[in-house]
Parts: C-alpha cells; sequence; structure tokens
C-alpha cells in the first residue's frame, strides 16, 4: 500500500498534473457560479477535453473542476442567495444574511476556510481507510437509508424560529408534495402532471431552488423598493472586503468545521447520500448542539452556520470517491458522470483498483489534497474582487439576477415551461415570505422526498410489506433513536430549564 501511495504522490506532485488541478479549480469556480451549470454539465463537457490525456491526468483535471464547481456555487449563495448547486444551498442561509450584513468577505473567507478543512481531513479519512470503509457503506441497506432520510428531515427544526416550526413543517410536506410530481420510478404511471408532458420528469431542483431563493429576493427587494442612501453605500463598499477573523471567531468554528467534516465524509461514502443531505444534516446538528442564545442567531448570520454546511459538502465531495473508487458504484449524480469517464479510459473501478492502477488510485485521493489547497490559494486574494459585487448598484444587480436566474433554469431543458413554472413558483415563494413562512423547510422536504420514497418501498418489499424493518436491524433501529433523541431535545432542555429556574426561585 505504501509503494502505492508513493507511487500516486509521484503522479499528482507532477507538473502537468498540478496545472491540470489548477485548471480544473478554476474552471469548476467560474463554472459553479454560474446558476444552472453546476458539477455535472462542467464535469460532462470537460470529458471529450481528457480523452487524449493519460487518464491519471484527466481524472485529475475532472476531480478539480468538482471541487471548484461546489466552491463557485457557495460564492453565489452568499453573495446573491442563488445557489448554483444543490449541496451548497445551507451554504445561504447564513452566508447571504451575513453579505447582507456587509461580512460578505468574512463569509467568503470562513466558507473558502471551512471548504479547504472539509477537504483536507476527509482527503486523510480517504487515503487511510477507503477500501475499509467500502465494506462500512455496502452494510447499508433500504431500510437504513430511508432512517437516514428521516433523521435529515429532523433538520427542518433547525429552520424555525421560535414559534415557528408549525410554519416549517407545513413547508416540509409542500416540498414533499412537489417531490412526488412526475413518472413513479416503481410503476411508470405519470403522477400530479395533469396531462402534460413538460412535468413527466418532475420538477427540476435548480428550478425551485432558483424560484425559492434568488427569483422571490429579487422580487422581495424591487416591492420593499429599500433606497440605499449614500453612507449606507460607503459602508457597504469599506465592510464588503473585510476577511480577517479574530482569535474568539476562529475558536467559536474550529469545533463546528470538525464535527462537520467528519459527518460530511461519512454521508458522502454512502451511496446515494452526497454532499446535499450532508450540508442539511451537518447544519441541523450544528444549530441542535448550539446553546440556547447561539440558535438565536442561525438564520441570520451565524459562522457556525455558515461553516458548518461548508465543510460538510466539500468533505461529502471527497467521501463520494470511496464507493466510485473502491466498487464502481457512483454516490452521486456527478459521480455516475465520472464513472462514465473512467470506463472510457478502459479503466474497470472495483475493490482491486488500487491493486491494479495504483497510479491512478492514488494520484487522484493526492490530487484532491492539492485541489483544496489551490482552491483557497487561488480564491482567498480574489475575495475582496468578488465580493465587490453586492457594492454594484441594486438597479442593475437586480434585473441581472433574475437574468441569470431565468437564462440558467432554461438552458437545462431549452424548455419555455420551465420559465413560466419557475416565475410562478417565484411569486408564490414571495407571498410566503411576506407572511413569514420559510423557504429551507421546503427545499428539504423536495430534495429527500424522492429518495425516502424509493428507500421505503424497497424496504416494505424486502420485508413483506410489514413495518418490522423499522427495529429488526441494529443499524436502522440506531439511526431512528436518534432522530427521536434530536427532536426530543428541545422538549426535554426546555424542561431542564424550568426545572432549574424554579428551584432558584
Amino acid at each position: 500500500m505504501m509503494d502505492g501511495i508513493l507511487l500516486g504522490a509521484a503522479t499528482a506532485f507532477s507538473m502537468y498534473n498540478i496545472l491540470m488541478v489548477i485548471i480544473g479549480c478554476f474552471a469548476g469556480t467560474f463554472i459553479g457560479m454560474i446558476p444552472g451549470l453546476g458539477p455535472i454539465s462542467a464535469i460532462a463537457l470537460m470529458i471529450p477535453i481528457t480523452y487524449g490525456m493519460d487518464p491519471s491526468s484527466g481524472l485529475i483535471l475532472i476531480s478539480g473542476v468538482y471541487y471548484g464547481a461546489i466552491f463557485g456555487g457557495s460564492t453565489s449563495s452568499i453573495l446573491i442567495n442563488a445557489p448554483g448547486v444543490a449541496g451548497t444551498v445551507a451554504t445561504g442561509f447564513d452566508g447571504y444574511p451575513m453579505a447582507q450584513k456587509g461580512q460578505a468577505g468574512k463569509a467568503l473567507a470562513i466558507a473558502a476556510y471551512a471548504s479547504f478543512s472539509g477537504g483536507t481531513i476527509a482527503a486523510i479519512f480517504l487515503l487511510f481507510a477507503a477500501p475499509a470503509l467500502a465494506s462500512v457503506s455496502l452494510s447499508f441497506q433500504s431500510s437504513d437509508y430511508f432512517a437516514l432520510m428521516v433523521l435529515g428531515l429532523t433538520a427542518v427544526a433547525a429552520f424555525a424560529g421560535k414559534g415557528k416550526f408549525l410554519k416549517a413543517a407545513i413547508m416540509t410536506v409542500f416540498g414533499l408534495m412537489l417531490a412526488t410530481v412526475g413518472t413513479d420510478s416503481d410503476s411508470g404511471i405519470a403522477r400530479f402532471t395533469f396531462g402534460r408532458m413538460d412535468l413527466i420528469d418532475g420538477i427540476s431542483f435548480l428550478l425551485l431552488a432558483m424560484a425559492a431563493f434568488a427569483l422571490s429576493e429579487a422580487l422581495m427587494n424591487v416591492l420593499e423598493n429599500h433606497k440605499v442612501s449614500k453612507e449606507e453605500e460607503d459602508e457597504l463598499k469599506k465592510d464588503i472586503g473585510t476577511l480577517k477573523l479574530t482569535k474568539e471567531e476562529v475558536k467559536e468554528i474550529v469545533p463546528t468545521i470538525g464535527r462537520s467534516s467528519i459527518l460530511g465524509f461519512f454521508v458522502g461514502v454512502l451511496p446515494g447520500a452526497g454532499a446535499t443531505i450532508a450540508s442539511f444534516l451537518a447544519y441541523g446538528m450544528e444549530r441542535s448542539f448550539a446553546s440556547a442564545k447561539d440558535k438565536l442567531g442561525f438564520g441570520k448570520g451565524s459562522l457556525k452556520g455558515l461553516a458548518a454546511p461548508e465543510s460538510a459538502n466539500n468533505a461529502a465531495c471527497t467521501g463520494s470517491f470511496v464507493p466510485l473508487l473502491t466498487l464502481g458504484i457512483p454516490g452521486s449524480g456527478t459521480t455516475a458522470i465520472i464513472l462514465g469517464a473512467l470506463l472510457s479510459y478502459g479503466i474497470q473501478p472495483g475493490p482491486t483498483m488500487y491493486i491494479d492502477n495504483p497510479a491512478l488510485f492514488w494520484s487522484v485521493i493526492i490530487s484532491m489534497y492539492i485541489g483544496n489547497f489551490v482552491l483557497l490559494v487561488l480564491n482567498l486574494p480574489l475575495i475582496p474582487y468578488i465580493a465587490k459585487l453586492l457594492a454594484v448598484p441594486k438597479q442593475l444587480l437586480l434585473p441581472l439576477i433574475m437574468f441569470f436566474s431565468l437564462v440558467g433554469v432554461y438552458l437545462v431543458t431549452f424548455n419555455n415551461f420551465d420559465i413560466y413554472m419557475m416565475t410562478t413558483f417565484a411569486v408564490v415563494a414571495l407571498f410566503l415570505r411576506i407572511v413569514d413562512f420559510p423557504m429551507a423547510p421546503m427545499i428539504l422536504g423536495f430534495i429527500l422526498g424522492g429518495m425516502m420514497e424509493d428507500n421505503l418501498r424497497r424496504a416494505l418489499t424486502i420485508s413483506d410489506g410489514s413495518l418490522s424493518f423499522l427495529w429488526e436491524r441494529p443499524i436502522t433501529l440506531s439511526i431512528l433513536i436518534l432522530t427521536l433523541i434530536l427532536l426530543l431535545m428541545p422538549i426535554i432542555s426546555e424542561f431542564l430549564d424550568r426545572m432549574k429556574k424554579r428551584k432558584e426561585s
């Protein structure tokens, strides 16, 4: 194994492959910032370019694009609340409020540090434990995945302010309902399509996310018609480039980054889970661990709320390479494209890949760490310039956000119906925001809905229609007990606080 690692290090640290990492990270960052062109599109565009390359160099370039796109998606989430990539939706929950408060530079810096740390921790895990973890990921069955999705839904509490849990729950159910639109994967029957062929494939996540966040945010700004005074504008321009973190702020986010990176990596290892679920789970977990005072800051520009999903989504990206490289099973849509690229090079990923192709296997893993370092070095100096985007007058910025949102969604399918549907969703989202309904639980329900249904159906089929799978498998039962504890934690905490106050009085 050590010989293979040394061979991989020699391949990864060659000048040509380092150049490939830099090009990949730079191209990915740029593409990730454009709504509609996520990592899947970016990698698909790169595959023909890599045909003439050595397989190691080609995969190193593709991996760089993958990381860069996730990082670029975070930037657009933070600056204009337009998550171009599903894995960075949760980043905007606290990153965008920070940008609105004139802390865009700090928010981007935290995102860069958290992404680098998450990627580094995950790369270390991947380097030393990839083959062993592959067998663990294979032990997960449908019932375990279903329990994991239920655990993910408990994050809904993280998006509910005080006294708003019912509203958050209603929005989650709304998201779950939207996830049922389209062709049933099991029976092939069209559901809730109202006879329209445009809805046969269901509702696009990108369309829903852009309508709920970017477009409705722009419309909200138009409605509010808030005129920024000269003093406020000068203050905004002065503060957006601030990157420095105080010692207290570093101390605050370091444990969050550690916990979220580990969680993100293990979620990424599970086939089908991915960066999106990892980021939502990390956000929910961090809010559960926060003190009553810190909880109030979530959703309003909390440093922990920004660091948690950023660490987790990057770590999950690295983790998703475990089932791909060691089992040949793609853990997400993006790794499915990478699997296609590997097969086109004539390489079959699997348990013996690190023995048969040590240079490729280990050089890709080592290049992931190099990629994270390159992203940090490339993007930190650029943050003051990127953050200046917020200094663009709103009269110009708002039409641009609307234009890129609509064009980004249209370019995916070239279907006018998507534009009509997106506009309708944006108007509905605008109304819901005015009456103070949170958007995040709807997105969470929509993301988890399809996977929950598929896994529940498979688990019921395996157990012959019985619900006994909920308590018969130790992994399922453990995850469900953890879910119950997380749900009861606020009630128990409040009960203990009241008991303490009674004793004191």
